[in-house]
């Protein structure tokens, strides 16, 4: 009692809390870091538990020497830091901020422990050295983060030819901005002088929430002077360009029974009978185009026309989640009677038995010479025997089936009576992109419907799997492919729709496209004939896994760019919100199968998938300035951890196909209990790698970023993180921290000949304006729901709109919304 009544009893009784709390925090490093040393990882959580709980039993004493201790580890705390991370100051967040707090605690209960003022002056003074040095640290951290290289004087391209029969400008007519997907407009009125007073314009809400699985993953359209877009579960909508009033509405109805993982409706197509090219001539033989660059086509359109008053003549066309293509007038929303039944075709006929949600339309259809292609997604992870992935071409007028692409079958003829489509093949279940100039549509495929197995697929599936397919669009037969992982076991799916553009070489522009893909590499390939025309290299991959004999000896890298990091995983780049919850990251990573980049699958523990499945690039794909010769790429930077499931384990999990009877519980995120059946193991995917505790990723941030590229080079002309940490902070509490930590994001970008890219995606719920010349966000907006949408760009009476749809996506764990919100310069303002 005497000991507590000569430093005070309350501030006494502080310090031997805080003792106590010392020594609970050094036993939960000293066992953890025992643990993760024996593992072969850092010696430090051991060294810095120990001190802990020395510093601990003397701060319960009531001695001084506790806080030298703690001083003592401290020190060696701020060294071992600097000599793992130096002045990275993301990375060092979790390695000195926590015991930053613990030495602020010490010195607040000194009084507790020495008799004279000057020995707490000269002991606070110490004590503040180190602190201040901390905060010095932390501020010079972030004050030398490293540049972005940068490219000074790059001479200008002189522009881009457009492959499709309309262009952007004062139209949005295609999901992409017009078929050649470069998500570019040439409007010039918002730029980098003015944006900084951009307004709400107008906003309209679709009435569309789903109560789960929401994501409408939007892109309006607009054609003349009207706005054509589908809500999350596929009402299609007329706007008034000029004020975003409601001109008509078409509901088909569709079940909730039929969403699969996410409620989504990306885009329409917009079709006028006038717009049929001429039959083009059939394809030579494999590998050549059916149309050479230059052949006669229609020019486009300089000024679109009035709507003819013809029914249908102009009609919008959609892909619904329970896989039908409905075609309606685009001046009134009525269905096209002319196309199909009742203005309707079902596309599953042929595919045999479809439990509701398995196959569902989730991507804008493609229309290339009056021929509307379109895929579907196979919902991910069910069984080896889900329905077929077949990609059919209908005719845009009548809704006849013309061809249908089933990678097993000889050709691509419509079925006979008594055929099914092969089940459990690849599916598209993004956008295609078409080049009606070639007659020719390009297919981003995906994986078999067994993700993360690959003994039981067929030569056919091994080769056009993850692959980028090109069509002829009369036919459908396959004219190229070309492959961007070998047998893939990771998901790596082609999730992003390809860009149309003129690539420079030293004998003039190649009609080409840029390819970009989840695990971040872009390709640049000749889209006549689908060679690369940038280095591609296949690399050595990593062996192993639960059948080893199935997995490629190489892998192909891109010699052109790459978004992943230039180098794997380690310790060093595990976080957390403490050094606690960091060595629980380090242990997992040194407890699971990580051979770098393509390491394999395995069940006995998890591995390390690196970039994990969310990208890369994603279904925003990519934008291109034509006039700068430019790319411009969002993309993630976030590790997956998974293991496969023996199917014993996965069966008293309740892990079971959708339409089961014994699947139990609701839907997890992507991948996260895919019972795959059929194949000898489930798949359990820990999408980003988070921490079950706090919620937070294991890997530093950041975690997302934006690029710009050279088309020319392929050299970085500006890097950047994307979203910042003002939504995010741990147990799913927002941190409201305007830094730029780099976050999720799914959705793209826009470029304008202004100046600007203008972009929302991140989890931030924040739309951003970003100089394309420097990197730097010159406007921001905060949005009421998530932005995980492309925006758009259209022009309607002299004035400029910049449009995106705030539906939120429940993955990325935004806000659900239903707003369409357009912004512009203030009326009167020269707009």
């Amino acid at each position: 009692m005497a000991r507590i009544e000569r430093g005070g009893g309350l501030i006494a009784f502080l310090a031997q809390a805080l003792g106590a709390l010392f020594v609970l925090l050094g036993a939960v490093l000293a066992i953890g870091g025992g643990y993760l040393l024996f593992l072969g990882g850092s010696f430090y959580y051991l060294v810095a538990g120990l001190g802990l709980i020395a510093s601990g039993v003397m701060l319960f004493r009531l001695s001084l020497v506790g806080v030298w201790i703690y001083i003592l580890i401290f020190a060696l705390t701020l060294v071992w830091a600097l000599w793992e991370v130096g002045l990275n100051g993301w990375a060092l967040v979790p390695r000195v901020f926590a015991p930053a707090v613990l030495l602020l605690l010490a010195i607040l209960v000194i009084p507790a422990l020495v008799r004279r003022g000057g020995g707490r002056a000269v002991l606070g003074g110490v004590a503040a050295f180190f602190l201040g040095a901390l905060i010095s640290g932390l501020v010079v951290a972030q004050a030398n983060r490293p540049e972005p290289p940068t490219i000074t004087g790059a001479p200008r391209a002189a522009g881009m030819t457009e492959a499709s029969l309309r262009d952007t400008g004062a139209d949005w007519p295609a999901y992409g901005g017009a078929s050649s997907a470069r998500r570019f407009s040439p409007l010039t009125q918002i730029n980098r002088d003015n944006v900084g007073q951009l307004e709400r314009a107008w906003t309209f809400r679709t009435g569309d929430i789903p109560d789960e699985k929401w994501g409408a993953e939007t892109t309006p359209l607009k054609v003349g002077d009207t706005i054509y877009l589908c809500s999350a579960m596929n009402k299609l909508i007329a706007l008034d360009a000029r004020n975003g009033k409601e001109r008509w509405r078409f509901d088909p109805r569709v079940s909730k029974d039929w969403i699969p993982y996410t409620a989504a409706c990306r885009g329409v197509a917009y079709y006028e009978t006038a717009d049929t090219v001429g039959a083009p001539a059939p394809v030579a033989a494999a590998g050549q185009a059916t149309l050479p660059i230059g052949a006669a086509i229609p020019p486009p359109p300089t000024t679109l026309q009035p709507l003819p008053p013809a029914p249908c003549s102009a009609r919008i066309i959609e892909g619904t989640l329970d896989g039908r293509l409905i075609a309606v007038d685009a001046r009134t929303g009525r269905p096209c009677a002319d196309f199909g039944v009742n203005g309707q075709v079902d596309i599953k006929q042929g595919m045999g038995e479809v439990v509701p949600g398995m196959v569902s339309i989730t991507a804008a259809p493609t229309i290339v010479r009056g021929v509307v292609v379109t895929g579907h997604q196979v919902l991910d992870g069910q069984t080896n025997t889900a329905p077929s992935g077949v990609i059919q071409g209908f005719d845009a007028r009548t809704g006849q089936l013309l061809w249908a692409w089933d990678m097993t079958r000889p050709n691509s003829a419509p079925l006979q009576p008594g055929e099914s489509y092969t089940r459990g093949t690849p599916n598209m279940w993004t956008t295609a992109t078409g080049d009606d100039r070639l007659g020719l549509v390009y297919l981003p495929m995906g994986n078999s419907a067994a993700d993360y197995y690959s003994a039981d697929r067929s030569e056919a599936e091994n080769r056009f799997a993850t692959s980028l397919v090109a069509l002829d669009v009369t036919t459908g037969r396959p004219v190229w492919s070309f492959q961007t992982v070998h047998k893939d076991v990771w998901d790596y799916d082609l999730g992003s729709q390809a860009s149309l553009i003129d690539f420079p070489t030293a004998t003039g522009a190649v009609p080409a496209l840029v390819l970009p893909s989840k695990q971040g590499d872009l390709y640049i390939l000749d889209r006549r004939t689908g060679q690369p025309l940038t280095r591609v290299e296949e690399r050595p991959a990593p062996q192993g896994g639960v059948e080893p004999q199935q997995r490629a000896r190489t892998q192909p890298h891109s010699l052109f760019h790459t978004l992943r990091p230039a180098k794997d995983l380690t310790e060093r780049d595990m976080w957390g919100m403490s050094p606690i919850d960091q060595m629980v990251c380090r242990i997992g990573f040194r407890k699971a199968a990580y051979d770098g980049f393509f390491t394999p699958p395995t069940s006995d523990r998890r591995s390390i998938q690196y970039p994990g499945y969310n990208g890369g690039s994603d279904w925003g794909g990519v934008a291109v300035d034509p006039q700068r010769g430019w790319i411009i790429a969002n993309y993630n930077d976030m590790p997956n951890y998974n293991r496969l499931v023996p199917r014993a384990e996965a069966d008293k999990k309740g892990w079971f196909p959708r339409g089961d009877p014994r699947a139990q519980g609701k839907a997890k995120p992507e991948g996260a209990g895919d019972p795959q059946a059929g194949v000898p193991y489930a798949i359990d995917v820990n999408a980003g790698w988070r921490q079950k505790f706090t919620g937070m990723l294991c890997k530093q941030p950041p975690y997302g970023g934006i690029r710009a590229i050279d088309i020319r080079t392929g050299q970085t002309v500006w890097d950047r993180p994307l979203g910042t940490a003002r939504k995010n902070g741990p147990f799913g509490i927002p941190s409201m921290l305007p830094i730029d930590i780099g976050t999720p994001n799914n959705g793209g970008s826009v470029v304008t000949a202004g100046g600007l890219i203008f972009i929302a995606a991140a989890t931030d719920d924040l739309i951003r304006a970003i100089d394309i010349e420097t990197g730097k966000t010159v406007w921001s907006d905060s949005l009421p729901a998530g932005g995980q949408a492309n925006p758009m760009v259209y022009e309607q009476d002299g004035r400029q709109y910049l449009v995106l749809m705030t539906g939120g996506h429940h993955f990325m764990e935004t806000p659900a919304g239903d707003q369409v919100i357009a912004w512009a310069l203030p009326a009167g303002s020269g707009a």
